[in-house]
């Protein structure tokens, strides 16, 4: 079960580390706005957030840590309701995939004007690339799939981000896909 303050006791380690994770993802979110990542301080983000430094370096080794984690959770709600095992066509995957992303649109198109796309693609790469036990076929495949993947969103992004879901799916199915 993930914790968040609804779940969690406040005065619980859980409950704490909840709170720093929560406000520290919101402060940045909002200070990137405003200007590169570059450019925040961990001093300037922790103020912001209201919380010390020390609770920053107990949860991340860098500010880059903070998107990565909150990429997997908003990937780990869309991948729930996918199980990999149904059969289902691979457009029908990159349909749901684009509507993630079109769910998610600021958030998104904030990653994109900030130049951290490229978080996005450990992210894919980590959840549909090849693992450690898969067989020699199986993990070239993988990367295959996973890095073409992430191809077609890189692309995405830079053509501004005006293709829909539909419109991405039936591009999939032309290429054979």
């Amino acid at each position: 079960m993930r914790q968040n303050m609804k779940n969690v006791s406040p005065m619980s380690n859980e409950g704490r580390n909840a709170y720093v994770i929560e406000h520290l993802t919101d402060a940045l979110l909002t200070l990137l706005r405003g200007k590169s990542i570059n450019d925040i301080s961990i001093r300037e983000l922790c103020d912001s957030a209201g919380v010390g430094r020390a609770s920053f370096y107990r949860n991340y080794e860098n500010k880059e840590d903070i998107i990565r984690q909150y990429i997997h959770r908003l990937f780990s709600e869309w991948t729930g309701g996918y199980g990999q095992s149904d059969g289902k066509p691979i457009s029908v995957w990159i349909q749901a995939l684009f509507g993630h992303f079109e769910r998610h649109w600021d958030f998104y198109r904030l990653l994109n004007e900030r130049n951290l796309i490229y978080l996005l693609k450990d992210v894919i790469i980590g959840i549909f690339g090849p693992k450690p036990e898969d067989s020699k076929g199986d993990a070239y495949a993988k990367a295959f799939a996973a890095y073409t993947l992430y191809g077609w969103i890189e692309v995405w992004f830079q053509r501004g981000m005006k293709d829909s879901s539909d419109e991405i799916a039936g591009l999939f199915k032309m290429q054979g896909l």
